[in-house]
């Protein structure tokens, strides 16, 4: 247990009477038989006792979870410095004497998960949400899930409170966008166990990943081996992790072999985005015979851009995508694309989370799962000149 200093190694003190003056006042002559009572002090009565200061009293006083406390008393390395401080501090000015009921309290857990999510109205945040969730039920575990809508740090704090609330054993956050910099997601989630999925991974975050510079460069690669020179780039939002990540491995893969983008586009994830962008590219003269689309959706709409103008995929243009759609088998024709397993990714960041929540860890190590490339009809060699 960790030492609460000198002030703190006293016993909680009784409550006594207060010496009262019950002497009568004299002013205004008043009588000597009529003395003022002398008010009783609070819990001065025999048989009360003051309430003993509980884990929980601890807890509100730093503004942390009981969970926490608990941390702090066993010297898990778990717990921000900062935050050790502030609740060996609510210890000392409450009197705090932790005993082995208290203990218990604080080691019980829930079995419930918060998941913090954002994107769900796209396929990569939909799927790993889905394999989150089947993973914790197959290990016992319920789920509460809070959708991020305005991924800031304040919408972060806000939905890390909300599960907080709900006293959650951990919390997965799948928000895998640059706005809020990887060090701010310590400093909000301070001492509760958490798990960054499908972010950028770091020395010391609990990261689950699939490694999405290796998925860019697979996709390039094929590209590359089959013969292609002129070959398009169809990036992601910019501000996703995910995007930047694929697009930097797919560039990586084309210099290592000498070759450069003749065109780049960016899309919003959506088969729309890609459709458009792709017929503004073809009315402005652009010619390619390759397209690296950054998810399977963009990749069909570019597909169907190119195939209005009467060139046929992939005997003119081949086409690959990422994410592997469940529809993606089955698209005109069906599309070579680089898959990611979002069960194994979400059984993973749960079983991650578990191993922290049963014995935090200083310095968590990263898991990142490598992508597989799926081959079918809509790639090809490039036409003969």
């Amino acid at each position: 247990m960790p030492n609460l200093n000198s002030a703190a190694t006293g016993t909680i003190p009784s409550a006594t009477a207060t010496d009262t003056d019950t002497t009568p006042s004299s002013n205004n002559g008043a009588s000597d038989k009529d003395p003022s009572p002398a008010k009783e002090p609070l819990r001065a009565k025999v048989g009360l006792r003051p309430k003993a200061t509980t884990i929980l009293d601890v807890a509100a006083r730093a503004s942390v979870s009981h969970q926490t406390v608990s941390r702090v008393l066993n010297d898990h390395p778990a717990v921000a410095p900062a935050t050790r401080s502030r609740v060996l501090a609510a210890m000392r000015d409450l009197d705090y004497r932790p005993n082995a009921a208290a203990r218990h309290l604080a080691g019980r857990r829930g079995h419930t998960v918060g998941v913090l999510v954002y994107g769900v109205s796209y396929f990569g945040p939909t799927q790993m949400l889905a394999s989150v969730e089947q993973a914790a039920r197959a290990r016992g575990y319920s789920v509460t899930v809070i959708f991020v809508h305005n991924l800031t740090v304040q919408g972060i704090e806000e939905g890390v409170r909300a599960l907080r609330a709900g006293r959650v054993d951990g919390i997965i956050m799948i928000t895998p966008l640059h706005q809020v910099e990887a060090s701010r997601h310590h400093e909000i989630l301070d001492d509760v166990p958490y798990v960054l999925v499908d972010a950028e991974p770091m020395p010391d975050r609990a990261v689950v990943a699939i490694d999405q510079f290796a998925g860019g460069r697979a996709a390039a690669q094929h590209i590359a081996l089959l013969g292609h020179r002129r070959i398009a780039v169809l990036r992601g939002p910019d501000e996703w992790y995910d995007a930047t990540s694929r697009y930097q491995g797919t560039i990586s893969l084309l210099a290592q072999r000498r070759l450069l983008p003749v065109l780049t586009l960016s899309g919003d994830w959506t088969a729309a985005s890609g459709y458009q962008v792709t017929c503004d590219a073809l009315a402005q003269g652009a010619a390619f015979t390759a397209l690296i689309a950054a998810n399977d959706q963009m990749a069909v709409g570019a597909m169907r851009a190119i195939q209005e103008t009467g060139k046929v995929v992939p005997t003119d243009v081949s086409v690959i995508g990422f994410d592997d759609l469940p529809e993606s088998a089955y698209f005109n024709p069906p599309l070579t694309t680089v898959r990611q397993d979002f069960r194994a990714l979400g059984a993973a960041s749960l079983e991650r989370l578990i191993d922290l929540i049963e014995t935090p860890q200083q310095n968590p190590p990263s898991s990142v799962l490598v992508p597989t490339l799926m081959v079918r009809s809509s790639t090809a060699a490039p036409p003969k000149e």
